[in-house]
């Protein structure tokens, strides 16, 4: 299965994977939590989903509050200096996980991300001129058709996307094998899209790369270019466009990129590059100016808020 990072240097990750359906639950009250284990974290949710209030907090499995952007290893397995991934990843790229923050389940419309302006950067629902984002439900496609993610400790954060028979859940952890990657440009900048798959799957072991992809998975590589450009269009926008014509860049350019922007990461949390509005706080890297204690972070989660909205669109492009 394979899975789509996002970024503007900020990546998202998509997988092919087993199926975990999404369950959601409405809070009645703002300080009600719900917890769900995911691999070697626990996601809190606060608020209601569907509403600018809901918020989904990052836990370790003892119960510590972390940010997933800052706290949580880029490297699934890799080594750790100071709590931070080394720099040097491991002689077979083949063989190097990453671990893939689910922002967005397949085929579910709330554009949920992870918020770098906030303390704990817990995921959110991205919000323009007043109101919530939705992605448009474009024929023949239902909302994202991977399930759509970040890559932690990296600057911007990387976008993965799968086309996966398995469905995510928001603030789901999994480990992935990055296959490649896709250069779309949004609003100027670079936007690169990383494609890998759940190191979990039972197709992991034989797809290493994006012709691998192109050779199994016959249709779902034209299938993300053609949602990029055109998921847009409904609110008003033109097509998007991408650089190298459109094609897919091989694993090696995809895990340069990756390097580079977890470089960029590093810099930014050792105060040595200005990061504008990103929040920095973390508890886990030593040496970081903005580590502050489990006290602090716990008092950041007790204050959040409420409402609900739903919907369900369909638009039909003609050529």
């Amino acid at each position: 299965m394979r899975l789509l990072l996002r970024s503007s240097l900020w990546y998202t990750s998509a997988f092919l994977g087993s199926h975990t359906a999404f369950k959601s639950e409405l809070v009645t009250q703002a300080t009600t939590s719900y917890l769900i284990k995911t691999m070697h974290y626990q996601t809190e949710e606060r608020g209601r989903p569907n509403s600018s209030d809901y918020r989904i907090y990052f836990k370790t499995s003892d119960g510590k509050y972390i940010s997933p952007f800052h706290d949580i290893p880029l490297i699934a397995d890799g080594d750790q200096e100071n709590n931070v991934p080394s720099k040097k990843l491991k002689k077979n790229d083949n063989e190097v996980l990453y671990n893939m923050v689910v922002e967005v389940p397949r085929w579910s419309n709330a554009k949920m991300e992870i918020a770098t302006k906030e303390p704990l950067n817990p995921i959110k629902q991205d919000v323009k001129k007043g109101k919530l984002r939705y992605v448009a439900n474009v024929f023949p496609h239902k909302g994202y058709i991977w399930n759509y993610g970040a890559l932690p400790q990296v600057r911007p954060l990387s976008p993965l996307i799968d086309h996966p028979s398995v469905v995510c859940s928001p603030g789901q952890v999994i480990q992935v094998k990055v296959l490649g990657v896709l250069a779309m440009i949004d609003e100027g900048e670079t936007d690169w899209k990383l494609i890998a798959i759940n190191a979990d799957d039972p197709e992991a072991p034989s797809l290493n790369s994006i012709e691998d992809v192109r050779k199994s998975r016959s249709g779902h590589l034209e299938a993300t270019v053609d949602w990029f450009k055109k998921y847009k269009v409904p609110d008003g926008k033109p097509e998007n466009q991408f650089a190298f014509n459109g094609q897919f860049k091989d694993k090696d350019f995809a895990v340069e990129v990756i390097k580079s922007t977890h470089e960029h990461w590093r810099a930014l949390l050792q105060k040595q590059t200005n990061g504008g509005e990103i929040d920095c706080k973390n508890v886990s890297v030593c040496e970081s100016p903005f580590k502050f204690t489990g006290e602090d972070a716990c008092n950041v989660v007790k204050s959040v808020r409420i409402s609900i909205q739903l919907l369900d669109k369909w638009h039909f492009l003609s050529k």
